[in-house]
């Protein structure tokens, strides 16, 4: 090679490499395996056998063994900061193997979940919208030489079809034929405002890491029944009919605006209403799950 015409060709070979990364969306994997084993290993090692330039991430690997519903939380507490076109896998799949479908949802915000519609897209469905649903054909969208395998369909279809979706290497389109704009879903109660001023809602998910307990009773109910910064307000908690707790604390911005040790109700990163202990763990101390059957009702004291 000529000399001279050497940084010409470095430049354009790296404006080539640079294009084609470009050029590829986001694959973000969740799953209920945990990292104990190799399963997440082999699912990313599928991806970057489709393209070794894809950007792949994690979302979680710590869903509970078989936790639909907290699959589905943690796509909704995730997808809307990631941009346009990226493609989730999501595999928390106690059917695998089983008639459920196994489909590419994509929102109206312009994401894509791989998944089995199985309730999973639960969450996602009612807050970003559906544009259309896909289900999987395995015929063409299925990791070669795995079609005797019917329990790892997050290695051999869902991380292979969110890869070749990812990378450019299928349209939407090619993923498999169109379904109803339609999910299975898991019943819930939303929130709501009594007309006393009592809020209801339920617990969809605890903040795993510290104990602190999440509610789906956003800002907007709160101001509704008249909880302002500094008012006390008091709550119950309880599983289906049991109550678990009662109790009262302060609606305040932040942990430290209460002494170590004591209750507070803030609004969570997703301005939701929640309860926590300042430097310590509510859910523990109180025994307090997630879930469809967890409630919890707070009004003004």
């Amino acid at each position: 090679m000529d000399i001279r015409t050497a940084p010409r060709v470095l430049a354009l070979t790296l404006s080539l490499l640079a294009g084609s990364a470009f050029a590829n969306e986001a694959l973000v994997i969740q799953t209920d395996f945990g990292l104990k084993d190799g399963a997440v290993s082999a699912m990313k090692g599928v991806a970057f056998g489709v393209d070794r330039t894809l950007p792949l991430y994690d979302l979680t690997h710590e869903i509970p063994a078989y936790n639909i519903w907290e699959a589905s939380y943690r796509l909704y507490q995730t997808i809307n900061y990631w941009p346009k076109g990226t493609v989730f896998v999501s595999v928390v799949d106690p059917g695998v193997g089983t008639a459920r479908h196994s489909v590419v949802l994509k929102t109206k915000s312009g994401h894509y979940i791989v998944s089995p519609d199985n309730g999973t897209l639960t969450l996602v469905a009612e807050h970003f919208g559906i544009e259309a649903v896909r289900q999987i054909d395995e015929k063409l969208n299925r990791l070669k030489g795995s079609e005797k395998s019917y329990t790892f369909h997050g290695r051999d279809v869902y991380a292979y079809t969110g890869a070749r979706l990812a990378s450019g290497t299928i349209s939407y389109e090619q993923v498999g034929p169109l379904l109803p704009a339609e999910v299975v879903t898991i019943p819930y109660q939303p929130a709501l405002a009594e007309a006393d001023g009592t809020l209801k809602g339920t617990i969809p998910i605890l903040d795993v890491q510290y104990g602190n307990v999440w509610t789906n009773i956003d800002e907007t109910l709160l101001a509704k029944a008249g909880i302002n910064k500094g008012d006390q307000a008091c709550f119950k908690i309880s599983e289906g009919d049991v109550q678990k707790y009662e109790g009262k604390a302060p609606y305040v911005s932040s942990f430290g605006d209460v002494p170590e040790g004591q209750p507070l109700i803030y609004l969570n990163s997703l301005l939701q209403v929640s309860v926590a202990l300042n430097m310590d763990s509510f859910a523990a101390k109180h025994q307090v799950q997630s879930g469809a059957n967890w409630h919890v009702s707070l009004k003004k004291c």
